[in-house]
């Protein structure tokens, strides 16, 4: 089984500024736990690096995410692929309006370490894929009222 993620937040702001701040890879990317950079190849394709702890061993870790489903202003869905760890995986963002001025966020990661080390990597796996969903989903739900806060 895949280690995974989910986290669910509702916020009072209207879709529509939620999905202008998520659209918008350069304005959430360096919220995502251990990032170090990220460069944008093209409309629907990245290269990630992230800093972080496996069990006792540090380890930077360099991705791919190709973007599969773009579906404004509700929905982005993508792959991420090991450019120098032996992973897979994918996840969502979800954004759905409960009113006017009343969003639902959600977002979804799911990774899974392949070769001789992928038990050993998933197990440490099980807990930190939830932990950095739910870190990631709430960081961009304070972002996107800070900047509703200001604009207004």
């Amino acid at each position: 089984m895949m280690p995974s993620g989910t986290h669910h937040t509702e916020l009072d702001i209207p879709i529509e500024h939620v999905w202008t701040f998520v659209s918008d890879m350069n304005k959430w990317a360096p919220l995502v736990p251990g990032y170090v950079e990220h460069n944008i190849l093209h409309e629907r394709q990245s290269t990630w690096k992230f800093k972080g702890d496996v069990g006792i061993v540090q380890k930077t870790v360099h991705l791919q995410i190709d973007i599969t489903e773009w579906h404004e202003p509700t929905k982005v869905t993508f792959n991420l692929t090991g450019l120098t760890e032996n992973v897979k995986g994918g996840g969502y963002f979800e954004a759905k309006a409960l009113g006017q001025n009343r969003t639902k966020i959600t977002s979804y990661l799911g990774v899974s370490a392949k070769g001789m080390m992928g038990p050993v990597i998933n197990s440490v796996l099980k807990s930190f894929v939830p932990k950095t969903t739910k870190q990631l989903t709430e960081a961009i739900a304070e972002k996107v009222v800070r900047r509703q806060a200001v604009s207004v």
